[in-house]
């Protein structure tokens, strides 16, 4: 028979454990994460200044903020590789930490003409290993601040939902995802959001009316889409699961390049079939009220306006060659000024000639947006996932059809 003390202590209820302020949590952080309990009433940028994220992105109703920190740099006692914070209407709506992960740390390692042997030396089976230390900081310094997580899931569409372990503290739901090889990552999400799956579905009224609104239509002939964020791939080859975040948070979608990235089978520091994403995201993009299409459909104004005056921004596989690029950068800062589309069209005769004879470069594969063009000057307009300055560029309709690879797609009502 055991003592009558140990049976009355083996009654005892577990321990539980003490909230912990946010100072507390901030210390545990090593950034100064909250300013007081409550970091949903605050202004997005002031938490993007208190954790140095440069704004990336600004529309009529979100913006975001994103950074890409040095080795150095650690959160909850591992190195975030990118951090970036998303608002509504002036205030945080969610914050997303990206640690070890197949897209920066592979980048960030070597380069795309030795990625094959970097994989034969077993680098990539050490970003494995990084990938699994790195959720197993986190989980036991997230455990350590605010006890036993449950688990759930987050998103919408069968390849794209992200399996997560949740923690809770004052209405803020700590979600710590890993899939095995893939990525590292911690979001930090209004509670609420996240007991929905951070699933969304805007009326097709209501987006109807959005993308009306967002048609801008310039005195010089311009026709462009406005409040298209952006998303900066950062030193990955991302450029199709950026692309496709953008234009799915375009049109009303939840959606994160990391995620797309893991759906869309993107290879080690990046290489992604845009069949192969289209296909995955498939079931997202169904799941919040949208349609997706593959259109064929002529490179010329005449060819996107379709697209374009309904408010739709058309992805673009094409080459983004040197010759391309260096005409789309040049032209950059005189087109702004452009305000005599006839002549401006006569000045771009030779260069409409010259893109005859350019080389092809079959590894400079890219996918970019056409958002806009002009039916009197023969141009279109482009945005690639680089940063803010390349959110729109202009090329002529021959430039444009020189480097394309002839496959788009549209995600629409």
């Amino acid at each position: 028979m055991r003592p009558l003390l140990t049976v009355f202590l083996a009654l005892l209820p577990l321990a539980v454990l003490a909230e912990p302020t946010f100072e507390q949590i901030n210390t545990a952080c090593g950034a100064p994460l909250f300013a007081d309990g409550n970091l949903w009433d605050d202004d997005a940028s002031a938490v993007a200044e208190r954790l140095k994220l440069p704004e990336e992105s600004r529309t009529s109703d979100q913006s975001s903020f994103r950074s890409y920190p040095p080795a150095e740099a650690r959160f909850l006692g591992a190195r975030p590789f990118s951090q970036s914070l998303l608002a509504d209407g002036g205030k945080p709506s969610g914050l997303s930490m990206v640690f070890a992960n197949k897209g920066d740390s592979v980048a960030l390692a070597v380069s795309a003409d030795n990625r094959a042997a970097f994989a034969r030396r077993g680098e990539l089976r050490d970003n494995r290993k990084a990938i699994e230390a790195d959720a197993e900081i986190l989980e036991k310094n997230l455990t350590a601040v605010f006890g036993k997580p449950i688990t759930g899931k987050l998103g919408e569409g069968r390849e794209t939902r992200e399996k997560v372990l949740r923690w809770d503290w004052r209405g803020h739901a700590f979600l710590l995802a890993a899939p095995r090889g893939e990525y590292v990552a911690l979001r930090v999400l209004p509670a609420e959001t996240a007991d929905s799956g951070a699933k969304s579905r805007i009326p097709d009224s209501e987006m109807k009316s959005r993308l009306a609104s967002r048609v801008e239509r310039r005195a010089n002939g311009d026709v462009i889409l406005r409040d298209i964020p952006m998303v900066n791939q950062g030193p990955k080859g991302y450029c199709v699961p950026a692309t496709w975040e953008r234009v799915m948070r375009y049109m009303g979608i939840p959606a994160d390049m990391y995620v797309l990235a893991m759906a869309g089978g993107t290879e080690a520091g990046g290489g992604t079939s845009t069949q192969d994403i289209a296909w995955a995201v498939k079931s997202a993009v169904a799941g919040a009220g949208r349609r997706m299409d593959s259109p064929s459909l002529k490179l010329t104004p005449e060819g996107v306006a379709k697209f374009i005056d309904e408010g739709l921004p058309i992805m673009w596989a094409m080459v983004s060659t040197a010759e391309f690029n260096a005409a789309a950068d040049a032209r950059m800062g005189p087109r702004k000024a452009m305000a005599d589309p006839e002549s401006w069209a006569a000045s771009l005769e030779l260069a409409r000639k010259a893109a005859k004879d350019w080389p092809d470069d079959p590894e400079a594969g890219h996918v970019c947006m056409i958002i806009g063009f002009n039916e009197k000057t023969h141009e279109v307009a482009v945005s690639d996932s680089w940063g803010p300055q390349f959110a729109e560029r202009w090329v002529t309709a021959e430039e444009a059809q020189m480097v394309s690879q002839g496959r788009f797609y549209v995600i629409g009502l």
